[in-house]
């Protein structure tokens, strides 16, 4: 890949990232943490970690995050899966996986400690990152 091409591609994530982060701040979500994922494993970038309060709550963030990138981007993810029992919905667009968890769900897999060698990045960093 050219440094062009890598250029275009990083933007394209970073975009996306700040789109998926915008929906879950704007349905509340809890706890949001970015794991950066990149040159570590060959399936994603990164991974989008959220917590939900509710079943609803966490079926409302996943819904809200497809909406938005299906309308503007015509994006749809290559997989989600979790959305019947809403207690892990996980999200797969590639470049970014998002896992909406309750909140014992989240703490029983314990993604955050599995990965606790890699960059994080704060929600705030994102959503204020200049595209």
């Amino acid at each position: 890949m050219t440094n062009s091409s890598e250029a275009k591609k990083t933007k394209s994530i970073q975009e996306l990232l700040k789109k998926i982060v915008q929906e879950i701040e704007d349905t509340k979500g809890l706890d949001v943490l970015i794991l950066d994922l990149s040159g570590k494993v060959p399936y994603t970038d990164y991974f989008v970690l959220v917590t939900g309060s509710s079943d609803r709550h966490v079926q409302a963030i996943s819904d809200r995050i497809e909406l938005r990138l299906k309308k503007e981007d015509k994006r749809l993810a290559i997989s989600i899966e979790g959305y019947q029992e809403a207690h892990w919905i996980l999200m797969d667009y590639g470049d970014v996986v998002v896992h909406i968890f309750l909140p014992e769900e989240r703490q029983y897999y314990d993604l955050e400690s599995m990965w606790k060698d890699v960059p994080r990045l704060s929600e705030k960093k994102i959503l204020e990152s200049a595209l």
